[in-house]
């Protein structure tokens, strides 16, 4: 189960809207197949897994990360799959809450004759497909806030100018952060200062880079920015307000932009009503990136999953930007709602995560 896991999370960023999944099929105490899912949600882990046994399956246990599906959607079940190719035991890591499954791919198993056992790592398996299973219940996607931090608890300088705050190790760390969401956000505010490319910068990995959104009430993007120059290469959403400037809109669709609108509250884009509107374009996994002002909104509405603090071992001083802008850092790492779930060394800098309870 542990290689299941392992072979789910290639998926990562790249299999949405489906759940990441990963599958191994065992005979003899030897690996007959291994899968994953497959760039836009399929082929499904199961299938790739069996494909690979052939007819070596037959006979065989198959692990898998998540229940098997058992509706038609645009592939067929991958519970009919399973029971074709002659398995004789399926160890499944954690139910799917879909209620187009919902344990309802484990009957058909069992129906068949299969044996089945559910519950093995299932732990690791949430934190694996928390963008699923969030979406499905909540109808929005797992958000993860990333901040960098200097010592005295600042996250840019005077003027909001930016500042490098972590070494190459940790901005390494970032990027395959990226790589392993489905988009990336930002405000405005953020691509204005700084005109970011928001794009996986490793070696060979710039087309795992991420959708790029930007939160812009009144869609003042600049056509000369490098997201909008890249939109046709790697997809750009634009966030705008209700009444944002239809002529603004049309500027930015002809250069390849999508823009989506959400209701405003003081000028302020109403972030549940984002959210949800994410989530019906598929997105399942969401890196909250910048800036401090964003970062604040989102702690404010209680709709952080995860936090990343990314500890630098610089310092800038009291006319620095605060990390949580209006906010003080403890709004998020004392929240009643988060638990400090692991503290690492990267290089020179200290990487803090936090996960809701």
């Amino acid at each position: 189960m542990q290689l299941a896991l392992a072979l789910g999370r290639r998926g990562l960023g790249n299999a949405w809207p489906n759940p990441a999944v990963g599958a191994v099929a065992v005979k003899d105490g030897i690996v007959i197949g291994r899968g994953w899912t497959q760039p836009g949600g399929r082929p499904h882990a199961e299938t790739e897994a069996l494909k690979q046994a052939g007819d070596a399956a037959r006979g065989a246990t198959l692990y898998v990360t998540l229940e098997p599906c058992s509706h038609h959607g645009k592939t067929p079940p991958c519970a009919d799959a399973i029971v074709e190719a002659g398995i004789a035991r399926v160890v499944s890591a954690l139910e799917d809450p879909n209620p187009r499954v919902a344990g309802q791919g484990y009957e058909r198993l069992r129906a068949a004759g299969i044996a089945v056992s559910a519950g093995l790592c299932a732990d690791e398996a949430r934190r694996a497909h928390a963008g699923h299973i969030r979406r499905i219940l909540d109808g929005r996607p797992h958000v993860m806030l990333k901040l960098a931090i200097t010592v005295d608890g600042k996250a840019a300088l005077a003027g909001r100018k930016p500042v490098q705050i972590t070494g190459e190790e940790m901005r390494a760390r970032v990027h395959l952060m990226r790589a392993m969401s489905d988009a990336i956000l930002v405000g405005i505010g953020t691509v204005l200062a700084d005109d970011p490319a928001l794009t996986c910068r490793l070696p060979g990995m710039l087309k795992a880079s991420p959708v790029r959104v930007v939160l812009d009430p009144s869609l003042r993007l600049p056509p000369t920015s490098q997201l909008v120059a890249s939109a046709s290469e790697i997809p750009v959403w634009v966030i705008g307000g209700t009444d944002a400037p239809s002529e603004r809109e049309q500027a930015l669709s002809d250069r390849g932009v999508a823009v989506m609108r959400v209701p405003t509250h003081d000028g302020k884009l109403d972030l549940t009503a984002l959210l949800h509107t994410l989530a019906e374009r598929g997105i399942t996994r969401l890196m909250v990136e910048g800036g401090p002002r964003v970062a604040a909104s989102f702690v404010r509405e209680d709709l952080v999953d995860e936090a990343v603090l990314l500890h630098g071992p610089i310092t800038i001083g009291s006319d620095g930007v605060d990390a949580l802008d209006g906010l003080p850092l403890g709004a998020l790492t004392a929240s009643p709602n988060l638990i400090l779930s692991g503290v690492e060394t990267v290089g020179a800098d200290r990487l803090e995560r936090y996960e809701r309870r």
